[in-house]
């Protein structure tokens, strides 16, 4: 499966059992649409949080405003809150990334010197340059059905 979207706060590295690290962020997909027999565009953001344990370094460029474009599975987690309320998260498990767009903040000369239109492990890495003809999100309405499907069931 294939998501793309913006990085929504700079990707947090956490070890697990002492010898394995796993990089964590997430990611926000934009859509709007218009109700039928309405003039009123809506705006929907869905939220998914990302897991990536091939590569820890990578987390130092998933900076809050990058766009990246993940290749992975999808998970549906679905508990109950402190108030007893049924609730639901996505977490998309990464087996590769592409950075379409790097964050605003990251520095272009240390983008220039480390990748200067190479390859990073197979990933094509787009200069920020690129950012215009690198713009754009995919949708994930069949995953919000899913949450609000799953969180019925639960109620």
């Amino acid at each position: 499966m294939e998501i793309t979207g913006r990085v929504t706060a700079d990707a947090v590295v956490n070890k697990v059992n002492s010898d394995k690290e796993v990089v964590n962020f997430s990611i926000a997909i934009n859509d709007s649409y218009k109700p039928k027999r309405s003039t009123e565009v809506r705006e929907v953001t869905t939220y998914i949080n990302c897991s990536y344990w091939l590569n820890s370094k990578t987390a130092q460029w998933l900076k809050k405003g990058a766009i990246v474009q993940l290749f992975g599975r999808i998970s549906l987690n679905v508990y109950s809150s402190t108030e007893g309320k049924a609730m639901g998260s996505l977490t998309f498990h990464i087996n590769s990334l592409k950075f379409l767009v790097f964050a605003k903040s990251a520095n272009s000369s240390d983008i220039d010197h480390i990748f200067s239109g190479r390859r990073l492990r197979g990933r094509t890495i787009c200069h920020p340059d690129e950012e215009k003809e690198n713009y754009f999100l995919h949708y994930l309405y069949f995953f919000v059905y899913t949450i609000n499907l799953a969180l019925k069931i639960c109620i």
